[in-house]
């Protein structure tokens, strides 16, 4: 066994090297073997969810850090970690397992939710723990390159979606959890994670058609990358867009560095390289892309041309329909990700024939209306996992 090149010093996992088993991924040059099915595990350790940075308050649950197998935008197999929590007790004979997919955290490897869990760092640790005490289990994904080699594809639709559904099959085959192996799955996220479960929904009917999915709790997801990157640059989370900026350039294999002059160079690579989101917040308050530019003109307009036009067209979400039910909760007061891209998603999954409950609120702010989506969503999931029918405002 050889040691994942260059991942995060907290995880030790390990990749096997040399010749592809039957079944295996055969290595490129310089790649590792992956396992031979998408959420298949490449290995885990014990770990802890820590309510607290001084860790003194540990959540009533065990937690195991694990590596799997999952597929990047354009369907390579990447390895992908995340973190498996699984409560004490549960009133479930079932015992349902939530897919986390976790909001903006940032795009260094010290940021995985995997170590902000376990240092007691993570800022949704809060609805996490109140899954947990209601009896489901929950996986949270780290997504593609975030706590693992490369940087991580932020805002990539496809690359969110595949890691979050794989990371209910992984745990569901994970041998150090006894998950029921084909037992009753619901999604979960806010904002970036919004997307990400938003992306899962409507991927799951033909990349995970198998998982038993309950329902999807989306909140806020930012569903128009042209109308949210209007919003946020040079708002109080600019720093947001610079994440989108370098996370699909990745995923789309280019190179922004033409793009930015070498103040511009050095505030993106600190932001990739450093700073999780509340750092990044406060160095780099209300950023303004047209200060970081060669042409002294905002991204928000390379956007509309190409390639950027097609890039974002292709994270669009609301072009297919989800097969299980929705609630999507989304405040009036959001100043990050509007109300209105929320409400038009809505409107584009009933107009497919999909089950969406809308739920507004006017909680001011992005971050303070996490709890409003955990407010509606905690009891619509009961009633999902009852099997009671799903309400709609379609």
């Amino acid at each position: 066994m050889a040691a994942l090149a260059a991942a995060s010093a907290a995880l030790a996992f390990t990749l096997p090297s040399g010749e592809a088993a039957a079944g295996q991924v055969r290595p490129q040059q310089g790649q590792r073997i992956l396992p031979a099915e998408n959420g298949d595990v490449i290995g885990s350790e014990s770990s802890a969810f820590h309510l607290d940075p001084l860790k003194a308050i540990k959540a009533r649950a065990t937690a195991h850090r694990i590596m799997y197998r999952s597929t990047d935008r354009t369907g390579k197999a990447v390895a992908v970690t995340g973190t498996v929590l699984n409560p004490e007790t549960s009133p479930h004979t079932q015992r349902p397992i939530i897919a986390f997919a976790p909001g903006t955290q940032g795009l260094a490897d010290k940021c995985a939710p995997s170590r902000q869990l376990a240092d007691g760092t993570e800022y949704e640790a809060l609805p996490i723990k109140r899954l947990l005490d209601r009896g489901y289990a929950v996986v949270v994904t780290d997504y593609q390159g975030l706590g693992t080699p490369g940087v991580h594809t932020y805002m990539t639709r496809e690359a969110q979606g595949r890691a979050v559904l794989d990371s209910v099959r992984a745990a569901q085959r994970l041998d150090a959890v006894d998950l029921p192996d084909a037992g009753p799955v619901a999604l979960y996220g806010y904002s970036q994670g919004g997307g990400a479960a938003a992306s899962a929904a409507e991927l799951a009917p033909v990349y995970a058609p198998e998982l038993k999915i309950r329902g999807a709790v989306v909140g806020a997801p930012p569903a128009d990358m042209n109308k949210v990157a209007d919003s946020m640059d040079g708002s109080a989370y600019g720093a947001f867009f610079n994440y989108a900026l370098s996370g699909l350039a990745t995923a789309y294999d280019i190179d922004i560095d033409p793009y930015l002059t070498a103040h511009g160079r050095r505030v993106t690579n600190d932001l990739r390289d450093n700073l999780c989101t509340t750092q990044a917040l406060a160095k780099h308050p209300f950023l303004n892309s047209r200060f970081l530019t060669s042409d002294g003109r905002p991204l928000t307009e390379r956007l509309k041309r190409a390639p950027w036009d097609r890039i974002v067209a292709d994270q669009q979400l609301g072009k297919r329909k989800p097969e299980v039910p929705v609630l999507l909760s989304h405040s009036a007061l959001d100043d990050v990700v509007p109300q209105q891209v929320g409400k038009n998603l809505a409107a584009d999954w009933c107009r497919r024939g999909a089950t969406v409950r809308f739920a507004g609120n006017v909680v001011p702010g992005h971050i303070a209306a996490t709890e409003a989506t955990g407010a509606d969503g905690l009891p619509w999931l009961a009633d999902r996992f009852a099997g009671r029918t799903a309400p709609s405002t379609c």
